[in-house]
């Protein structure tokens, strides 16, 4: 006895939350609005609308000359089918107990003049517009809700189609139900599945847009660990001025004070432990098997080279110019290098992408810093595909930026491309102490 008891009860829970989730997604009032076409925009809420229209015009003419009902009930019941279609576009669960509600009350209306004989071999239990409004608020259901709620309304659907027709009954009428419920599982499954591949296609752009970012971030990363390699040497290179310099100034005073030499042996051990530092650091930041150009022993580019740069380019086809304004100077290592670095990498971007063009870089020297320009023409003719990841400027911006200087680039006289940077290098005054490996 106890286990039918638990027996029961189970059943009884079963039932209670099954009733729950269908008064959850049948009885509820929320609004979900249909969106806008993605090519058409608003024309399908223009188009259901003429629907709506034709529903309440068509069902009236039927329900008083065929159906022979009064005005105010076939105004009544064609109103509530049309109005079903159009609340269908905000509220699509209303609007199923709106048509389904029409439909019984149409129902009982003709099914009393089918038994009294007054009219013969009419459409019944579901007339043929309060078919046409029910599909509509089918699909329009079936295109938003869940796949569980769309299949709950065309199950309610298909229990009232066999209370009228196999329960109820009726006399002298042609029967549409078998064909109703078709059509209506018919719509409700191509409107499930438009729903499936909206979504689908959704979360395809959702993760295609997570990719891009992801990968916008790793490539970031990347750039600005090569970078952090390329100034390693720079780095690494004045605080072994240091060290050199802290060694050879007590040699070059005469009789330095004790304080002096254990300041100096500070500063030269100081120099020491940095340089160990830096180490392990590139240590961390080395690829196990460096790309072209990031070999350790490689020395980094300065603007020396800058000729080097320009005459390789012209031997791969493309048309260069250089011009230097200011009064020329040395530059920190850390602005030079990624000065050369930028005017690289926008010569590269050129030939790869504006065949046939012709560039020009400016270099234009001030007190405060150094300014970079490549500007190149359009192109002469189609660039081919390329294989980069198109990360150069990314890379030209975070070289910018890391100086505290700016980075601009963008079209150019019609088709042509124009690339400007802003490195900060003030020029050292006379009150500043001169390095003593002979750069200035």
């Amino acid at each position: 006895m106890s286990r039918l008891n638990r027996v029961a009860n189970k059943g009884a829970q079963l039932v209670r939350r099954w009733l729950g989730v269908l008064r959850d997604d049948l009885w509820t009032w929320r609004a979900d609005p249909l969106p806008p076409s993605v090519w058409l925009r608003w024309a399908p809420h223009g188009f259901l609308c003429l629907i709506a229209v034709a529903v309440v015009l068509g069902a009236l003419a039927q329900l008083t000359e065929d159906g022979r009902l009064g005005d105010g009930h076939s105004l009544l019941v064609a109103l509530g089918q049309g109005g079903a279609v159009v609340l269908a576009l905000r509220r699509p669960v209303p609007a199923l107990w709106v048509s389904a509600t029409a439909t019984l009350v149409c129902a009982v209306l003709l099914r009393r003049m089918l038994m009294a004989g007054q009219i013969d071999g009419f459409p019944w239990p579901w007339t043929p517009w309060g078919i046409v409004a029910h599909l509509c608020v089918l699909l329009l259901l079936a295109l938003r809700a869940p796949t569980r709620v769309s299949f709950e309304a065309l199950a309610v659907t298909g229990l009232l189609t066999y209370v009228l027709q196999g329960l109820w009954g009726a006399w002298n009428h042609s029967s549409t139900g078998q064909l109703a419920v078709t059509l209506f599982a018919v719509v409700a499954v191509l409107g499930t599945a438009l729903r499936g591949r909206r979504e689908a296609r959704a979360e395809l752009g959702r993760q295609t847009t997570l990719t891009a970012e992801e990968r916008a971030r790793r490539t970031l990363l990347e750039e600005r660990s090569r970078i952090a390699r390329e100034l390693h040497d720079v780095v690494a290179h004045h605080m072994s001025v240091i060290s050199i310099q802290a060694q050879v100034a007590p040699h070059l005073t005469r009789d330095p004070s004790d304080e002096l030499r254990e300041n100096l042996a500070g500063i030269r051990q100081n120099a020491v432990e940095a340089l160990t530092e830096l180490r392990r650091v590139l240590d961390v930041l080395r690829s196990e098997h460096p790309g072209p150009g990031e070999a350790s022993d490689a020395p980094q580019p300065t603007l020396d080279r800058l000729e080097a740069l320009v005459e390789n380019t012209r031997a791969a086809g493309l048309t260069v110019t250089t011009e230097i304004t200011g009064g020329r100077r040395r530059l920190p290592s850390g602005v030079e290098l990624s000065a050369y670095r930028i005017v690289q990498e926008a010569l590269s971007n050129v030939l790869r992408h504006a065949p046939g063009a012709t560039a020009r870089v400016t270099l234009a020297y001030d007190p405060r810093g150094l300014r970079v320009e490549v500007v190149n023409t359009r192109p002469a003719r189609e660039a081919p595909p390329s294989s980069g990841a198109g990360h150069g400027l990314l890379g030209m911006r975070e070289r910018a930026v890391m100086l505290g200087g700016r980075l601009t680039a963008g079209p150019w006289t019609g088709r042509g491309y124009r690339v400007d940077a802003y490195l900060p290098a003030p020029a050292p005054t006379a009150t500043d102490p001169l390095p003593q490996d002979g750069t200035a």
